[in-house]
Parts: C-alpha cells; sequence; structure tokens
C-alpha cells in the first residue's frame, strides 16, 4: 500500500498585504498533485478557489477577495492529503481612492469623480481638481495603520478634494519622514501654485495689451474726426462705415477660422468619444471578451466581467449601454444553456458537475440545474445497468457484442477476481469425484458471472458520486463550501427537504433494478411473469454451480458493503439484503442436489480394494464428498452483519433436511447397486488383500474376479463402518455447520442402512447356509442308515465332517474379508446347521442303543467345535447348567468320587 499524502503547508505568500482582488503566489509544500486535487483554498476566511491557478506541488497563483478580516492565514485544503495549515498569514489593506491619472491594477469607477466637484469648481477641468502631488516633493508612504489614524483623526479625512480634509492626517500618511527642509520647499511650491492662480487673469490682460492699444487709438481717431466736423451727417456716415467695417471684418474672420473651428469640433467631438470608449471599453468589449473566454473555458472570468457589468449597468438608462448590455445578456444565456448541457451530459465527474452547478448558480440560470442533473445522473445509471445486461445476453446467444462507450466507464479495470478464482481453484462439482470431461471449461467463467459482478461494479463505481452529489445538495455546499452564499444555501436546502422522498424513490428504484437483474440471470424462477422479459432473457442450458454461485454471492456482498460504507438508509439496502438470502438459500440447495449427483457416481469409482479391517475406499470418498461439499458451503452459511441465517424459514430447513436424507438415501442405493450387481456388469475389477493381513487359505487371488458373495461381505463390512463412523461424522459435520434436523438426517439415514445391512446378510446366509444345511439329510441317511439297526459307533461320521468343512470355508471367506463380521456370519450359519440337526434327530421315530449314542456322538461333536459360535439361547442353555453346577456342587461331589472309585477298579 501506499503512504498517504501529508496535509498541505503554507510556508510563503508574495506579497503578504494587500487590497481586494489583489495577485498573490503562494508557495508551500504538499499544495495538490494538480488543479482536480486542489477543493479548497480560503485566504483571511475568503473562498478563493474559483480565482485559484495550480501551477505545481509547491506553488499556487490566485486573487485575493473581499474578506471581512484583516488579517488570516491561507489554508489549501486538497482530496489527497485533506486541509492543511499555514506557517504565514496575510494582511487586507483599506482600498485608497485612487486618482484620475494615477495608475492602477484594478477597474476605477470614474464617475464618482465627477460626483465630487462642488458649485464653485463648475468652470475648472477635473483633472486640475486633484493634483498627483500638490506640495511637489516626493511622496513617502508612512506605516501608520489606518484604524490608528481613523481612531486620532474621527470623521476627518486624508483626502484633500473632501470637505472633512485633514491637513495633519495627510501629512503624517504620506510625509511621515518627509525632513523640515522639504516640507519649507513645500510651501515654497504652495505659493507659487497659489500666485499662479492669482496672476491667471493679469496675464491674461498682459497678453493682449497691443490689441487694446490699438484699439484705443482708432477710438481716438474717430473721435477727434467728429468733434472737428460738428455735424450729424458725419457722424452717421462715420457710424455706417464703422459698422460696415465690423461686418466686413467678421465676415473676413469668419471666413479665415471657419475651418479651424469646424476642425476644433471635430477634434472635440473626436476626443469626446474617445474618451467615452476609453472609459467605458469594459462594457464595449465584454461580448466579444465572453465569447473568447468562453472558447477557452474560463468561466469564472465571464462570470466576473458579468457580475460587473450587471452591477454598473444592469440599471442604466443610456440607449448606447442598453444596447451593448444587451448583447451581454444574450450571450450569457447562450453560456447557461452551454453550462446546462455539459452539467447533463453523461459520464462526468462529480467535480465537473459541482463547479458547473456553482456556475449555473452564479449565473441565476431559471429551474433548478442541482436537481435536473441529479435527475439525469439518475436515469444514466439505470440505462448503464440495462445496457449492461443487453450485451452480455447477446454475448451467450452468441451475437457479437456491440461496443457501447457507456460501459468502458475507467480504462484501468483492476484483475478481475473470476480470472483468480478459475486459475486456483477447481469448478468440477465434487472436485476428485467428478467423471472424466473436458477441463477447458473450468478456466472460462459463466457469463451470468461475469454479469453480476460487472453489474454490480457499475452500480459500486456510480452510485457513491450519485449519493454525494444529493448530500452537497441536502447541505448547500454545492453553491459555496465556506457559507458565503447563505441566501443560495437555505434555499437548496428548502428544496432539498421538498425534494427528499422523490431521491429516496430514484435510489429505491436503482436497488430494484440492480437486485431484478441479478434475479434474471440467476433466480428467474423469482421474478414475476411480467418482468421475465425486462429482467430476463438469459439461456440457461445448465444451472451454475455451488463454486460459481459462491463466488456471486461473495460480489453482492462485497457490493452491499460499499453501498453501506456511504450511509444510505438500511431500509433502501434491506432489498440487496433479501437477495443475499435467497442466493444463499439456491447455493445451498443446488450443492446438495450437485452433491447428490456426485455420490450417484461413486459407484463406478469403487476399485474393491480391501484394507486391514475390509473396508474399500468408497466410505471415506463419501464422507470426503460430503465434508467438501459442507466447507465449499461454509462462507454461505456464515451470516454477515446483518444477515439472517439461511434457516430461519421452516420451509428451508424441511428443503435442505429432506436434500441430506437424500443424500444419504443414493449412497445406500450405491451400496445396494455394486452388492447386487450381475457378474457380468462388474467391471474388470479385483479384490487384492492388504500384505498384513494372513491368506490362510489361498482362496482369493489378486487375478480372480470376485463372486456375488465376497461383494455382499465387502458391502456388508462397509456398511457396519458407516453406521459406526462415517455416519455420526457426518452428523457432526452437519451440526457444526448449523444444519437443522440433524436427528432426524441421521435417524432416517441410520434405519435406512441397517435394512439394506439386513438383507444383504440374509441373502449371505442364503446363499452360504442353505448347501450347507441342504447336504445333511442326504449325509445321515447315505448307505441305508438306520438309527433302529445300527452297529456300535465308531466314530463320527461322513456327514458331519464334510458340514464342518464347508462351515471352516465360510470362515475361511469372511475372515479374509472382514474379521469383525466373522461372529455374525458363523453365528447364523452355526444356528441354521444345528436347528437342520435338530429337526432331523427330532424326525426318527426311535433309536436303538446304537443309535442313540450315535446321535448323540454327533451332536456333542458339532456343538464343541462350534461352541464359540453358540447362539444367545445356546448361551442361555450353557448359563443355566454352569449355575446348577455352582449350586449343587457339594452334592454332587458324590458323584465325582464314585466315578474316580470305578475308574480305578
Amino acid at each position: 500500500m501506499s503512504r498517504a499524502r501529508q496535509p498541505p503547508l503554507v510556508t510563503g505568500i508574495s506579497p503578504n498585504e494587500g487590497i481586494s482582488w489583489t495577485k498573490v503566489t503562494i508557495r508551500g509544500e504538499n499544495l495538490g498533485t494538480g488543479p482536480t486535487d486542489l477543493i479548497g483554498l480560503t485566504i483571511c476566511g475568503h473562498n478563493c478557489l474559483l480565482t485559484a491557478e495550480w501551477m505545481s506541488a509547491s506553488k499556487i497563483v490566485c486573487r485575493v477577495g473581499q474578506a471581512k478580516n484583516d488579517k488570516g492565514d491561507i489554508i489549501v485544503t486538497t482530496k489527497s492529503g485533506g486541509k492543511g495549515t499555514s506557517t504565514v498569514s496575510f494582511k487586507l489593506l483599506k482600498p485608497e481612492k485612487i486618482g484620475i491619472l494615477d495608475q492602477s491594477a484594478v477597474w476605477v469607477d470614474e464617475m464618482n469623480y465627477y460626483d465630487m466637484r462642488t458649485d464653485r469648481n463648475k468652470g475648472i477641468p477635473p483633472l486640475s481638481l486633484r493634483p498627483a502631488n500638490p506640495l511637489g516633493i516626493e511622496i513617502d508612504k508612512g506605516r501608520f495603520p489606518q484604524k490608528d489614524l481613523e481612531a486620532l483623526f474621527p470623521g476627518m479625512s486624508a483626502d484633500f478634494t473632501s470637505e472633512n480634509f485633514s491637513a495633519a492626517w495627510y501629512l503624517i500618511e504620506n510625509h511621515s519622514t518627509t525632513s523640515f527642509d522639504q516640507l519649507k520647499m513645500a510651501v515654497v511650491n504652495l505659493k507659487k501654485q497659489a500666485n499662479k492662480k492669482n496672476e491667471g487673469s493679469l496675464a491674461y490682460v498682459k497678453g493682449g495689451l497691443s490689441t487694446f492699444f490699438e484699439a484705443q487709438d482708432a477710438l481716438s481717431a474717430i473721435h477727434q474726426k467728429l468733434e472737428a466736423d460738428g455735424t450729424e451727417k458725419v457722424e452717421g456716415s462715420m457710424t455706417q462705415k464703422l459698422e460696415n467695417v465690423l461686418n466686413r471684418a467678421s465676415n473676413t474672420a469668419d471666413t479665415l477660422f471657419q475651418e479651424v473651428l469646424g476642425r476644433k469640433d471635430k477634434a472635440d467631438s473626436t476626443r469626446n468619444a474617445l474618451n467615452v470608449l476609453q472609459r467605458f471599453k469594459f462594457l464595449f468589449n465584454l461580448p466579444l471578451n465572453i465569447e473568447r473566454n468562453i472558447q477557452k473555458g474560463d468561466y469564472d472570468v465571464v462570470i466576473n466581467d458579468y457580475e460587473k457589468a450587471k452591477s454598473l449597468f444592469g440599471k442604466t438608462e443610456v440607449q448606447v449601454f442598453k444596447k451593448y448590455y444587451a448583447e451581454v445578456e444574450t450571450r450569457i444565456e447562450a453560456l447557461r444553456e452551454l453550462l446546462l448541457d455539459k452539467l447533463l451530459e453523461t459520464p462526468s465527474t462529480l467535480h465537473d458537475q459541482k463547479r458547473y452547478i456553482r456556475y449555473l448558480s452564479d449565473l441565476h440560470a431559471p429551474g433548478d440545474p442541482a436537481w435536473q442533473c441529479i435527475g439525469a445522473q439518475h436515469q444514466w445509471i439505470l440505462q448503464l445497468m440495462h445496457n449492461c445486461k443487453e450485451s452480455y445476453v447477446k454475448e451467450q446467444k452468441g451475437s457479437s457484442v456491440l461496443h457501447s462507450p457507456m460501459l468502458d466507464l475507467d480504462s484501468d479495470v483492476r484483475p478481475s477476481p473470476i480470472g483468480h478464482l478459475s486459475q486456483t481453484a477447481s469448478l468440477k462439482r465434487g472436485s476428485s469425484f467428478q467423471s472424466g470431461r473436458d477441463d477447458a471449461w473450468r478456466y472460462k467463467a459463466p457469463q451470468q458471472v461475469v454479469f453480476v459482478e460487472k453489474l454490480t461494479k457499475l452500480v459500486v463505481s456510480q452510485l457513491p458520486n450519485f449519493w454525494k452529489l444529493w448530500i452537497s445538495y441536502v447541505n448547500g455546499s454545492l453553491f459555496s463550501e465556506t457559507a458565503e452564499k447563505s441566501g443560495q444555501m437555505e434555499r437548496s436546502k428548502k428544496n432539498a427537504r421538498q425534494r427528499q422522498n422523490d431521491f429516496k424513490k430514484m435510489i429505491q428504484e436503482v436497488m430494484h433494478s440492480l437486485v431484478k437483474l441479478i434475479r434474471g440471470a440467476l433466480l428467474p424462477f423469482s421474478l414475476r411473469e411480467g418482468e421475465s422479459r425486462q429482467y430476463g432473457g438469459w439461456e440457461t442450458k445448465s444451472e451454475l454451480s455451488g463454486q460459481w454461485l459462491t463466488h456471486v454471492i461473495q460480489t453482492v456482498r462485497l457490493s452491499y458493503e460499499s453501498l453501506t460504507a456511504l450511509e444510505i438508509p438500511n431500509d433502501m439496502l434491506q432489498i440487496i439484503q433479501d437477495l443475499i438470502l435467497d442466493l444463499r438459500v439456491h447455493c445451498i440447495i443446488v450443492t446438495l442436489q450437485h452433491t447428490a449427483e456426485d455420490i450417484k457416481r461413486l459407484a463406478e469409482k469403487e476399485d474393491w480394494v480391501v484394507d486391514n479391517e475390509g473396508l474399500t475406499s468408497l466410505p471415506s470418498q463419501f464422507e470426503q464428498c460430503i465434508i467438501h461439499a459442507l466447507q465449499s458451503l461454509k462462507t454461505v452459511l456464515d451470516c454477515k452483519p446483518g444477515e439472517a441465517s439461511v434457516f430461519q424459514q421452516q420451509k428451508t430447513q424441511e428443503d435442505v433436511c429432506q436434500l441430506s436424507i437424500g443424500i444419504m438415501q443414493v449412497f445406500i442405493d450405491c451400496l445396494e447397486q455394486l452388492s447386487t450387481k450381475p457378474d457380468g456388469d462388474i467391471d474388470t475389477a479385483h479384490l487384492s488383500v492388504d500384505v498384513s493381513s494372513p491368506d490362510l487359505f489361498g482362496s482369493i487371488h489378486e487375478d480372480s474376479s470376485l463372486s456375488s458373495e465376497q461383494r455382499l461381505l465387502i458391502t456388508l463390512s462397509n456398511c457396519r463402518y458407516l453406521e459406526r463412523h462415517t455416519f455420526l461424522n457426518i452428523a457432526e459435520h452437519f451440526e457444526k455447520h448449523g444444519f437443522q434436523g440433524v436427528e432426524k438426517i441421521t435417524q432416517v439415514s441410520m434405519e435406512s442402512l441397517k435394512e439394506l445391512d439386513q438383507r444383504l446378510f440374509e441373502m449371505y446366509i442364503e446363499f452360504k447356509a442353505d448347501p450347507i444345511v441342504g447336504s445333511l439329510e442326504p449325509g445321515i441317511y447315505a448307505g441305508y442308515f438306520d438309527w433302529k439297526d445300527c452297529l456300535v459307533p465308531a466314530g463320527v461320521r461322513n456327514y458331519l465332517k464334510e458340514a464342518l468343512v464347508n462351515i471352516i470355508a465360510v470362515h475361511a471367506e469372511v475372515f479374509t474379508i472382514s474379521k469383525d463380521l466373522v461372529p455374525r456370519v458363523m453365528s447364523r450359519v452355526v444356528e441354521a446347521v444345528s436347528e437342520e440337526l435338530s429337526r432331523l434327530m427330532q424326525c426318527v421315530s426311535s433309536f436303538s442303543k446304537n443309535g442313540a449314542l450315535q446321535a448323540r456322538l454327533e451332536i456333542c461333536a458339532l456343538r464343541d467345535t462350534v461352541a464359540i459360535y453358540l447362539t444367545p439361547e445356546s448361551k442361555l442353555l450353557e448359563e443355566l447348567l454352569n449355575k446348577f453346577k455352582s449350586s449343587m456342587h457339594l452334592q454332587l461331589t458324590c458323584f465325582q468320587a464314585s466315578s474316580s472309585a470305578m475308574m480305578k477298579t
């Protein structure tokens, strides 16, 4: 795992003070991995993210906003490192009034300076109102805090054009370090400026003295002429001449200066027009600038310019301004439509969606763009899910899958767990118990499994952004992360409260579509009749194995955990829990069914190789098959947080119990089939005996085929082991894995096994005891033997010896297979022979003395020979006789003594 990145740290800012909209350069460490990683930037508490330009991990350039605090930290927030810290601070200065001729980096509203003129200055040009340096000496700005100066001179101002001008404040602010000699020079400069203003009218008079004297001489000559003539005629003629001269002079002047004055008026008009263009070039150039910035994607600049234009010219009455402002509004409307189209365009990242929503909010777009975006994302997710299903259904049916760009959600797809599963786990049902078949299918996952993995990955990748978009809409962070747009945030919260139920329905629709699409692929029988066409359509040639269903359950569980981490309410995700429960139950049923099929095929794998205990590998294979199936179900049976037990429903308990009983019964039927199979149906399997078990009689060799009696004995030995060990072990594994009704499973299985054991045992006894019993009667009466007329007994006759030899052969056969079966088989064989001999003796009408003695001899010989295999009834008789002898031991001693005396004589 890669180590988490450190939080951002700001170590420097240049400049470290300035007014609002000052461009600053921020330097530090871990300032983000890219522009998209930068999600927050505040200076003095103001959000500066809109103007931020990420340059590198150690440098960011932005403009300071209109913060309320005069000094504060610089906080950078990134996705990779979170919220950072700052070792430096920025001081926000109050903006100074800027003169018309002063250089400035920001736009200045020049209209304000015309309002400062008083009535007495109406004839003076505006540029003369505020000289840049009235004292005529070098200005040295002091470092006195503005607040201190305001407190020291309350109600006053350092602006010399203000009515409340304070000379002391002006000197402290601009000449705090100026020497006394320089201040003297400033006084001289002020006096010179005052003298120039006073001498202005006198200089005007001095400049026109020559003209004045010429006019005065002309008037004097005219006056003298009038006095010399002394007549009214002369006066009238002279007056007329004077008027004519003046008119000619005026006409000549007009002719001479008309062109000059016309050029002057035109120049004044052009100059005024240029001044207007220069002063209001922001508005005139704004439509073109908006188009250029839109093409470059600088939407922040467009919005800032639009807000400035709206504040300056939104309510103007000037027709020219109205015309250009209308052009601005037209382009802003086109921008709104463009941003809305980009907002509703899919796919898009959450960062871009938030950005476009904020742009539209700043542009006062009609309607609710955030809710429109949420609705578009909802439809997009649903469309993705259905397109995913359709593509895999077509691929399963053999059609070429149409490449849809909507399915390519990301290029760096991580390795699928299916590949790991197919390469590391055997997908054959029953593993080593499966009959040989093509192994190529093990490395290809079924389409339904790949579809479920793709579908869940799609939902898990898309739904978090969808949910986060809604959360941002609810808390108002779509519009501002610093709560600076409280009005928009409150409206957003109000709209979110009204649309909460609608969004809940959207989430539920996505969850229902996800669950139904998975059900259509894996549990089509659980869909209603009308839903099969919309959510189904899969070809179910063969049912998925338990291993693939287990993988699907794990995939759905991981998806549920991912959705739970988003803090989505549990009631919206309950439908996924229901799906997981149904998949778990279905996986258990399918696994047990496939296990029954595997066990049915175990008969083909019986090799009849017997170990020391008379067992073949069949019971062990059966037990391992059951254990393997239960182990494969361990993750399915285990309950994750919030999941219910698969056995909580009574029907599930009954189905699982019946399937378990069916598995046991299948194996019992397999045993019966093996024991009763005709010789012609038996494969070329041979019986081999362990080298440690003695083959006393050599009746069974490695190259001899098994007889039906031998198969019965081997099956009986297996049944005995199953009853005493295997079935009990399996019951423990059932209980260990939480199965219900284990007692019933064990009881029914044991009863069925005992019935099979008894049937096979009776069949074997019939095979072995009947020939021996049938040979007794012909042997007794061989040679026309007669109990009434017979010779003195010379020994045990051959028929009994032959019967004992046959019994010994049975003993040898049973002993070779299983020593533990010898008492059971021999007891029944001896009982059958004894009963037959007893019946034959009872049929004799009478015995001669020699006949009785012969009968007594043969009965005692049989009894003494097979005494160890006496039946319980015979043992009871022996016990009673011994009890009698023990109780009358004293009385019976006399018979023993008499017997000794007779022997001596």
